[in-house]
């Protein structure tokens, strides 16, 4: 059959190759060696299940069909025959439908051969040992059960006499799969009918019942391939002959439906799904940038078996005013868009389970926060896209019972991508702002790829989940600035695309077009916002990169949104001082950002608190307290609040205490006074707070959508293939034609060339084709003793090897002359 299979490869011209190669990238990782090669690679298990897996459910019905109507004994099929079974039923597909999946498994080469000998490729029956569901045939299973097959007026009454909780059983192994598992004792209970005549024993539950299972077997409708005990369960496989008389109403294949089934849910307005998906993208930033603050302000301890634990998970929950799965999926997306990373602690030491680390925000994440609000949304989105982890695993348990947590490896899997332009693509071939239900969604997966989407249920759920709460979709559909990013993400994956991503850096400073098709949705962002008397601060939409780093020195949140509301109070204007505001700088902040006049009391608790601020300075002593007001430095020393500071005057003006500056700095600030610190010189010291970020991580957003897919070449590499697969098909052929003596054989035919028998004589063979430039046989032993032949042009000779240019693949090889057992000059 390889032989057979190779043959017809190699009369095929090499642009119908090439297509093979496109529809069936796995071919060429690595090259094949030649056309037998490229042969026995498209029948191998694997790579027939790659292309199965990318069916649709009506191409491998046909495909079943082509497998029931082989000839017993000569193995092939006739696409009549095929279009004979496939039109069998109540709701026949048109013939031009199955000649065109006919001829797609014929371009993938699952089928092969004329039109009336069509081979099926062997491994489709070691991938999928049951064709459309249905057993093996009674001749393969139990002689008395093909007996009873073969009297079909005997089959049908044996039937009808079915009892209906044995019909039942027939009805599901008919829809398939054939084989069903049954408990331990049900093959040795009594059949139906006949339990009255037993007494009560622990197999049949302690009272007298009977077995339909039983039944069937002995009437042999069902075959018993592996009979069990009354401790462990049997197995049954339904004849495919009974089956298909099951299927007498539906047809051998089954429902067939050639186009995917319809979606009942009428279309919403494009602009409500837009407008929905756009707000949750402003929640989406907001909620990932107050995380990263949280990590920032306090890292999260990276465990010992990698990820963060669940109580800290909590912590940021409950600090980011989320439920823990929405924020497992914004740590993750965060994580894998490079803006957290983890950092070693100092002074750890690396054990047996590595260094202590913590994760906390990457120098990335300050370039991100400095972008737009749709270009910030945009990175995480294709991050989401192409990350390898399925964040839905968070929380539950693994194979040991042990949790799974937040940014472990247990959360990896390398087929998400994959599942994810799956259900997206589902929406996005959907007429636009189509909100398909999730079982609706599932049915069009089913449809599309049965093989894929078989077990991933809940994974696909999960998906439409998550792009709900990233905003790809909104009110259930997808957006169209998700349609433009899918289709920008797909399009990398194509031939001729931008599967590295070279392009996409070359003009990173332009935003893509989903990121300017979101921004035109999204409120602009505002350079100003409005002092109310009551000292809050209106924002009335998203502020731009430098009103939020003002706003976050000198203010407090109190609601965020499309219009967030600040609050001034004594303690954010003190924070702003101590950052290195001036009185007179927050009076212009407030006057130049101000649309509305700035309240009078505002001014007044800016300079009340610039008044104090300032007026007592902290050092070292463990630390001192100095002032030029004597008065202010008494009434310090006689507050009871202080007391457990120890204050002592050491001067006038002068205070001291042993704790560290930092606990007398906050002891003094709660009890309502106003210090600042100070260096050794005097000169004051700024209190910024101290960003710490981890090391800068890559993002996965210059991966590819199916990391476990073979990369898709264009079709000018592939012909190039093919040219290298047709030359070492020619030099494969040629090798077989090698001399005898340097395939290890006795003497050369008579007439010959005459071989050099001995090593010298070999030498000197060798050193005539280095002059004349002519091609040679060299027999050589390799490194595992095995004796082996090239076809080569010698280029030198020298310090004990050759080195010559093989014939075949065009590759420099170097030659131990002591391995080299004979040479010939070739004709």
């Amino acid at each position: 059959m390889t032989t057979s299979l190779a043959d017809h490869l190699r009369s095929l011209p090499d642009e119908s190759l090439a297509a093979l190669l496109a529809l069936r990238p796995d071919l060429v990782v690595p090259v094949p060696a030649d056309v037998s090669a490229l042969a026995i690679r498209a029948q191998s298990r694997v790579s027939v299940a790659r292309a199965l897996d990318g069916l649709d459910q009506f191409t491998l019905q046909i495909l079943d069909a082509a497998r029931l109507t082989r000839h017993p004994d000569e193995g092939t099929t006739a696409t009549d025959a095929v279009l004979a079974m496939a039109t069998t039923g109540p709701h026949p597909p048109a013939p031009t439908a199955v000649r065109a999946a006919l001829g797609r498994l014929r371009a993938l080469f699952l089928l092969y051969g004329p039109e009336h000998a069509l081979h099926v490729v062997p491994a489709v029956d070691e991938v999928s040992p049951y064709p459309a569901g249905l057993g093996r045939p009674a001749a393969e299973l139990d002689p008395r059960t093909a007996a009873l097959c073969a009297d079909p007026a005997k089959l049908r009454r044996t039937l009808l006499a079915a009892p209906p909780s044995a019909r039942a059983i027939l009805d599901r192994l008919a829809a398939g799969p054939p084989v069903g598992s049954v408990p331990p004792g049900a093959l040795q209970a009594p059949p139906i009918g006949t339990q009255d005549a037993v007494l009560a024993d622990p197999t049949n539950g302690g009272a007298p019942t009977g077995s339909p299972v039983r039944w069937l077997v002995d009437n042999r409708l069902l075959v018993a391939v592996s009979a069990g005990s009354s401790t462990a369960s049997g197995t049954v496989e339904l004849p495919r002959e009974v089956g298909l008389l099951l299927r007498r109403d539906s047809g051998p294949l089954g429902p067939l439906r050639t186009s995917p089934p319809p979606v009942a849910t009428a279309p919403r307005e494009p602009k409500a799904v837009d407008s929905a998906g756009a707000g949750q993208t402003m929640e989406v930033v907001r909620h990932t940038e107050g995380l990263l603050e949280q990590l920032a302000a306090e890292p999260a301890p990276v465990l010992r078996s990698g990820g963060i634990g669940v109580r800290d998970l909590r912590r940021l929950a409950r600090t980011a005013g989320l439920d823990e799965p929405t924020t497992a999926l914004l740590l993750e997306v965060a994580y894998a868009a490079g803006l957290a990373g983890e950092m070693e602690l100092p002074g750890s030491t690396t054990g047996r389970y590595g260094a202590d680390q913590q994760v906390l925000p990457t120098g990335g994440y300050e370039v991100w926060r400095a972008a737009s609000l749709a270009q910030r949304w945009e990175h995480l989105a294709r991050a989401w896209l192409t990350m390898t982890r399925q964040v839905g695993l968070v929380g539950r348990r693994d194979d040991r019972d042990r949790p799974i947590t937040a940014l472990s490896a247990e959360a990896e899997r390398a087929g998400a991508p994959a599942t994810r332009r799956a259900v997206l693509g589902v929406l996005a071939d959907l007429e636009p702002a189509t909100a398909p239900t999730p079982e609706e969604v599932q049915a069009l997966l089913d449809w599309r790829a049965p093989r894929r989407s078989r077990g991933r249920e809940a994974a696909h759920r999960e998906v439409l989940a998550e792009a709900a709460q990233l905003g790809v979709t909104g009110l259930g559909a997808l957006t169209s600035y998700g349609r433009l990013l899918l289709s920008e993400l797909t399009s990398a994956d194509e031939p001729g695309g931008d599967p590295l991503g070279l392009h996409a850096d070359a003009e990173s400073g332009d935003p893509s077009s989903a990121a300017r098709a979101l921004d035109a949705l999204l409120p602009a962002p505002v350079d100003h916002f409005l002092v109310q008397a009551d000292l809050t601060v209106v924002v009335p939409g998203p502020p731009e990169p430098a009103l939020a780093a003002e706003l976050e020195a000198t203010t407090e949140l109190e609601s965020a949104g499309g219009a967030s509301v600040h609050r001034v109070t004594t303690a954010s204007v003190r924070r702003a001082l101590d950052a290195g505001y001036t009185a007179d700088d927050l009076h212009e902040l407030f006057r130049r950002r101000s649309r509305t006049p700035v309240p009078q009391g505002l001014s007044y608790l800016v300079d009340d608190v610039a008044r104090k601020h300032g007026g007592l300075r902290v050092g070292s002593a463990g630390a001192y307290l100095r002032s030029d007001d004597e008065a202010l430095l008494t009434e310090v020393l006689a507050d009871r609040r202080l007391e457990s500071l120890t204050l002592r005057r050491l001067a006038p003006t002068v205070l001291s205490t042993p704790y560290q500056v930092s606990r007398l700095l906050g002891a003094l600030r709660d009890a309502g006074y106003a210090p600042v610190q100070e260096d050794g010189t005097g000169g004051t010291m700024l209190s910024r707070p101290r960003i710490r970020r981890a090391p800068a991580r890559v993002a996965v957003t210059t991966r590819t959508l199916d990391p476990l897919a073979a990369p898709k070449l264009p079709m000018p590499r592939l012909l190039g293939v093919v040219e290298h697969i047709r030359r070492g098909d020619a030099a494969a052929r040629a090798a077989r034609r090698a001399p005898a003596v340097v395939r290890g054989g006795a003497a050369g035919l008579g007439g010959g060339p005459v071989p050099a028998h001995t090593h010298s004589e070999a030498l000197a063979v060798l050193q005539q084709a280095v002059r004349d430039k002519a091609l040679v046989w060299v027999g050589y032993v390799d490194a595992h003793g095995a004796t082996a032949s090239r076809l080569v042009k010698p280029v030198s000779i020298g310090a004990g090897y050759l080195r010559a240019e093989d014939e075949r693949t065009e590759m420099l090889h170097t030659f131990a002359l002591h391995r080299i057992t004979a040479a010939v000059l070739a004709d």
